[in-house]
């Protein structure tokens, strides 16, 4: 039977199971052998496509299962674009990303204008409409330097942002050629233009994340949550086109619709880019290929001569422009040699560009043929464009981010070595579970991946049930972690005695932070506050957090954040401050502290170095606490850094403070953090830290410790 349909296959391959298992040896195989001679595999998966396509031995068509899962690939690689840039470094340097996108959009265009006008010998508006082609670019590289960890780099944050600038420009000039070839640009072309990126704008980044915070607060089911991401992804794409502008615009708008609601170390995140970067991405580059025809280049000199100046025009404008985005921000060489491969693609808005010009036809010859906006050379030439732009932005690209990703590793690895960093969880209540690792996940070392621990206690005298119960919740917490890509380590503890099976288990497993939960309807109850501070906090070596959710953590939009007084003073005050800023970083939510001035200008210091998004009030004590507590509205949450009795920056309130969240906060997360009183021989050799009187030099080793 297998052998009398292989005599009857007739090309292109129409069987949808021999079509679907080519496609995935294809996104195998690319990378396993190009990875071998250091090609990166997105040009690898292009020139499959190109092989196999209608273009090349015509085994696999580009119909509408390759457009589909194609586009849906483009709109990932914007929208996991958006989601992935760090909005407080975006907001910080806005200006140098504007600045890039006026480099990176006039310089192409100011070639391709002449080129057009003076080389090619092109009318006006044709020229113009040919000049927009070099502007605009696609982050075909992209998932390739966030693999490599850099995504949040400055280099990368600036030419994302840049990207969504210069791409809506090239539309808007395409959307203008296109108007003024049909006499539509007028007063009302204007304002139903404006109009309607005004309300496209405030649907998407206003009303989707509302919308997308109720269902991540309501819905609980993973994998509804990762349909409900793909159904924000069209509909932002589909609001995009019926705006006027490119669907790759809405996918970039939905990204950052989300941003803020999906932390970079969840397990949503990882579903996200591992569906993505396996499926369909790789679809997209094939269904990229499939556009290349070799065979145009060999029917006359015409065609070569205009993808020549083509290819100059866009290459050489976007390395003048990467070049003046270096020199005028003062970026690396690497990093301007980044910036250069990211925006070398042409791709996604080029094409679409040439295809309406393409359609567009102006007048007709005495002969009765068509004369177009864009000729047929101008489309074979965009087609050597595309294999030749991504191909240089996938080199270059590859090549100057393993730089920079080697040199921040080892900074990292330098500065804050994550095998000093082991988390404890204490989990006593299986609903408590997924909450504790979520906020383990945002607060930990980012390349720690083997440093969290799951201990449940069971008392020797209880039976079989108590033990299936720990498993249970162990498996939990293991199965939690790892759909993050973080390893969680299960320890069963046989102990009469909790609080001493747990001080046993910090001290052989060198605990650094203990993570202890409160069960949503209980809070504190009085055994709890008897053993929090008889039992948990004599560990003097361990930070110690206390942690309610009412909701899940990448919900909340923002944290108020008491620090007393002289909290600067404690040996434990900079690590207990890095789980904050970590939680700040990870999740996008804003922090407004409020603390005693001394310590604004610490954290101000900080704040240069690892930017967050934060205000600060002044206080001099906690007496006002119960009405703070009343301020916190809805997905707001609460963070206190507390003393042990007897340390210099203990008041009284903070015995108050339980009980005062068990009435108030019952509805709101908040987190205690207990940092530890004393140094740990691992720690002694960072002791001036705490007590050094140079404010920048300390930003500078804090800002380190977050990087």
């Amino acid at each position: 039977m297998f052998l009398l349909s292989i005599q009857h296959l007739t090309l292109p391959i129409e069987d949808p199971i021999l079509k679907f298992l080519l496609e995935l040896i294809i996104i195998l195989g690319a990378p396993l052998l190009l990875n071998k001679i250091k090609v990166p595999h997105l040009l690898g998966l292009i020139i499959a496509g190109a092989i196999v396509g209608p273009n090349g031995y015509n085994l696999l068509s580009r119909d509408s299962s390759v457009v589909v899962t194609g586009t849906t690939g483009l709109l990932y690689i914007m929208f996991l674009a958006g989601l992935e840039i760090d909005m407080g470094d975006f907001k910080k340097n806005k200006w140098k990303s504007l600045g890039f996108s006026a480099y990176t959009f006039a310089m192409p265009f100011i070639l391709g204008l002449l080129a057009g006008l003076y080389i090619l010998k092109f009318n006006l508006l044709t020229s113009v409409l040919f000049a927009s082609l070099f502007s605009s670019h696609t982050l075909i590289a992209y998932p390739l330097v966030s693999k490599l960890g850099i995504a949040k780099n400055l280099a990368v944050n600036v030419t994302v942002g840049g990207t969504m600038v210069t791409d809506v420009l090239s539309l808007l000039v395409l959307a203008v050629v296109v108007g003024m070839t049909q006499g539509t640009v007028d007063t009302s072309f204007w304002v139903q233009l404006s109009v309607s990126m005004l309300v496209f704008s405030v649907l998407v980044l206003v009303l989707f994340p509302i919308m997308a915070r109720w269902f991540f607060k309501n819905v609980e089911d993973k994998i509804s949550q990762y349909i409900f991401v793909l159904v924000v992804i069209y509909l932002a794409a589909l609001a995009a086109e019926l705006a006027g502008v490119e669907a790759i615009i809405g996918a970039f708008f939905a990204g950052l619709a989300l941003n803020r609601l999906i932390p970079h170390s969840s397990s949503l995140m990882n579903r996200i880019e591992f569906v993505g970067n396996a499926i369909f991405i790789p679809f997209f580059l094939i269904s990229v290929g499939m556009l290349i025809d070799f065979k145009v280049f060999f029917i006359g000199w015409e065609t070569i001569s205009v993808a020549v100046v083509m290819l100059i025009c866009s290459i050489g404008g976007k390395y003048l422009a990467a070049i003046a985005t270096q020199k005028t921000f003062r970026f690396t060489d690497d990093e301007g040699r980044l910036i250069f491969g990211m925006s070398a693609a042409s791709a996604a808005a080029t094409l679409a560009s040439v295809m309406v010009g393409y359609n567009i036809i102006i007048s007709e010859t005495t002969t009765g043929e068509p004369v177009r906006l864009l000729n047929e050379h101008v489309l074979n030439g965009s087609i050597l464009l595309i294999l030749v732009s991504c191909t240089i932005s996938s080199f270059v690209s590859m090549s100057s981010a393993q730089r920079i990703a080697q040199a921040e590793n080892e900074q990292t690895v330098s500065d804050n070595n994550p095998d000093d960093e082991n988390i404890l969880l204490a989990l006593n209540h299986e609903e408590t579970v997924e909450s504790m690792i979520n906020l383990s996940l945002l607060m930990k070392s980012e390349s720690n991946k083997a440093g969290l621990f799951a201990l449940n206690v069971i008392n020797e005298n209880k039976n079989e049930s108590s033990v299936k119960n720990a498993d249970k919740i162990l498996s939990k917490a293991v199965n939690t972690g790892a759909a993050a890509d973080t390893k969680v380590m299960p320890l069963i503890r046989y102990d009469n005695d909790v609080i001493a099976g747990i001080t046993n288990v910090l001290k052989e497993q060198k605990i650094t932070d203990m993570v202890i939960g409160l069960q949503d309807e209980k809070g504190f109850s009085s055994s709890f506050i008897d053993n929090l501070y008889n039992g948990y906090l004599t560990n003097v070596h361990v930070n110690a957090l206390v942690y309610h959710a009412a909701q899940p953590i990448a919900t909340v939009k923002k944290y108020l954040v008491l620090i007393p007084a002289n909290a600067d003073q404690e040996p434990g005050f900079f690590y207990a401050l890095l789980r904050i800023w970590n939680i700040a970083k990870r999740s996008g939510a804003s922090m407004e502290f409020r603390t005693t001035e001394h310590i604004i200008t610490i954290l101000k210091r900080i704040r240069k170095k690892a930017n967050i998004e934060a205000t600060f009030t002044p206080i001099d004590n906690w007496n006002d606490i119960s009405d703070m507590a009343a301020e916190l509205g809805s997905d707001n949450g609460f963070i206190a850094l507390m003393a042990k009795r007897g340390m210099v920056s203990y008041n009284h309130q903070m015995s108050r403070l339980p009980y005062l969240l068990n009435r108030k906060l019952r509805d709101h997360n908040y987190l205690l953090i207990y940092p530890f009183s004393e140094l740990s021989a691992e720690k002694t050799e960072r002791r001036s830290i705490s007590n050094h009187d140079d404010f920048a030099e300390i930003g500078q080793i804090i800002g380190k410790l977050f990087r």
